[in-house]
């Protein structure tokens, strides 16, 4: 196994356990471009899901309103998984490179 493919990889899976932090050191301690890059597309899926819950958040104070809030909370969780799945996805075709 490749030590470069694992850590690109890991940068990926790190949104089960060290969401923004893994990315972030890879990215700073590595002087590998082709990790870096993956470390910095990992970062920015994992920041995804947090700036939209910002997005929501503010739509929500400026709505007040349950039904706003049902769709707003559905939205966000519905982004998430799909940034979560992408994310393993990424980090399997990261790991099966040659």
């Amino acid at each position: 196994m490749d030590t470069r493919r694992l850590i690109a990889s890991l940068c990926y899976f790190s949104i089960f356990f060290a969401g923004f932090l893994v990315p972030v050191v890879v990215y700073f301690v590595t002087n590998d471009g082709w990790v870096r890059e993956h470390a910095k597309k990992a970062l920015l899926s994992h920041i995804l899901p947090f700036l939209s819950l910002i997005f929501f958040l503010i739509i929500w104070i400026a709505t007040i309103s349950v039904t706003s809030t049902i769709f707003l909370g559905v939205i966000s969780l519905i982004l998430y998984f799909v940034v979560m799945i992408w994310n393993v996805i990424k980090g399997i075709q990261v790991l099966l490179e040659q």
